[in-house]
């Protein structure tokens, strides 16, 4: 059975260049879960758990007797979010620092286009069966994300440096007659991440754009 790696089948999704490029609209489906906090904050890890844990479960079904319709083998892809701030707007963030205790976000796993709405419920009852200590499990959703046209870029980095690629990304909206959807949001790609050394994460950073 061959595999599904996203790393190869979708570079230009998830592996841009260290310099701004345009991608075009997509559309897939998610397990995400949603909250309001800092992302140091255990309760951030929470979530994360309660994805990997669906997603994974989803993975590995083969290995078990429950056979999903269209299954083929796949990478788990990597983790996304969705980031805005619950009480500040894009100048207070600029005057006075961004509070992380403020930040709302929707995290979320991208899911192989054979899981449907059934197969994510299905995979909910297994997963909370066999483990009654998943906080969070009832807040995660099945659904289909569509994104707007976007310009990412590869951040090489710790998260606290992030505002550097974030100019980067400003400057070339700005210089070819473009604007964002939404200034307060912005997603994040974690495609490397590092808790021993910060500065070797790798993350994909995207605004969201139309023309002027």
């Amino acid at each position: 059975m061959s595999k599904y790696e996203w790393r190869k089948a979708d570079k230009e999704i998830y592996l841009p260049k260290d310099q701004p490029t345009i991608l075009k609209e997509i559309s897939y489906n998610y397990i995400s879960i949603s909250g309001i906090g800092n992302p140091n904050h255990p309760d951030f890890s929470k979530r994360i758990q309660v994805l990997y844990s669906l997603s994974y479960a989803i993975r590995m079904s083969y290995n078990g007797d429950w056979k999903i319709p269209g299954f083929y083998m796949y990478t788990v892809f990597p983790l996304e979010g969705v980031w805005t701030s619950h009480s500040q707007d894009l100048e207070a963030i600029k005057a006075h620092g961004l509070n992380k205790d403020q930040l709302a976000y929707k995290i979320m796993l991208r899911q192989p286009d054979f899981v449907d709405r059934a197969v994510f419920e299905k995979t909910l009852d297994i997963v909370k069966s066999n483990d009654k200590l998943l906080t969070y499990i009832d807040d995660a959703v099945f659904e289909t994300i569509n994104e707007p046209r976007s310009v990412q870029i590869l951040h090489n980095g710790s998260y606290d440096s992030e505002m550097e690629s974030f100019e980067i990304l400003d400057k070339y909206i700005e210089d070819n007659n473009l604007e964002r959807v939404d200034p307060a949001y912005h997603k994040e790609i974690y495609l490397r991440m590092d808790k021993k050394d910060s500065n070797r994460n790798q993350t994909t950073l995207r605004f969201y754009i139309q023309d002027k």
